[in-house]
């Protein structure tokens, strides 16, 4: 006999795997690649060092203080498995954006390059707040924008710290009331740090030429694949949190 799960039922199991897979300790294999990580990144010229720090804090502030990311409103009459369909299709897009945004940068050589990681980092922000919204939630509210800060930092992050991300992200409409509402007090240092630490062996062969512009549109497509599933998996435990305390 077989028996068909509800779509509730369906996303309970991939997001229960996926909880169980964020707070597994880090693996011998995820230690030396951070090892290995960390030794690329001491070879890397201080200059695209500065160039990536300073796209990130730029990001950073516009996120938490500007207006450059717009979005729909919030979303308050879909179900659940209808949002999902409409997010499934967003984040396509955004891939392929990303993807022929890092085709374009990549065959430019180094400069141009350099020129994709505010380019990149824009795209995948502006993601998570037409995500987010979709979901239902407002992004005009700072506490919304520190999550989506989170989703950010809980994808980009080594495997360490990703975990004491997501542990500040458990709970968060019960804990978000009390934040601090200074939003100066964002540890954005952090942030940039590991997002720098993650930039991977893809992202550094966009920089050589002949092969830059396959390696630039295959990386910004992965990465983006990759924040998209960090993102709905992150709205998923907000949503189960909330149906859990109703029940």
């Amino acid at each position: 006999m077989i028996v068909s799960m509800t779509y509730e039922q369906k996303i309970n199991s991939e997001l229960n795997f996926w909880k169980f897979k964020a707070l597994q300790k880090p693996s011998l294999l995820n230690k030396v690649t951070d090892k290995v990580q960390k030794k690329i990144n001491s070879y890397i010229p201080d200059k695209v060092h500065d160039a990536i720090t300073s796209a990130i804090k730029q990001m950073v502030k516009a996120v938490l203080f500007g207006s450059t990311f717009t979005t729909s409103k919030p979303i308050t009459d879909l179900t659940l498995m209808h949002r999902e369909a409409l997010i499934k299709q967003k984040i396509e897009n955004y891939k392929k954006t990303g993807a022929a945004e890092g085709g374009i940068t990549g065959a430019g050589g180094f400069l141009m390059s350099l020129a994709d990681f505010p380019l990149l980092l824009g795209i995948k922000i502006k993601m998570l707040f037409d995500i987010a919204a979709v979901y239902g939630y407002d992004v005009k509210d700072y506490r919304e924008r520190l999550y989506i800060l989170h989703i950010f930092q809980l994808a980009f992050s080594s495997k360490e710290e990703s975990q004491n991300i997501f542990i500040k992200m458990q709970d968060w409409d019960d804990k978000a009331h009390l934040l601090p509402t200074n939003i100066d007090e964002f540890d954005w240092l952090t942030f940039q740090q590991q997002y720098r630490d993650y930039i991977d062996l893809a992202k550094l062969a966009q920089m050589l030429p002949f092969v830059g512009a396959a390696v630039g549109a295959i990386a910004n497509y992965k990465l983006i694949e990759r924040l998209g599933k960090t993102a709905m998996m992150s709205y998923r435990m907000r949503y189960s949190d909330i149906n859990l305390k109703i029940s």
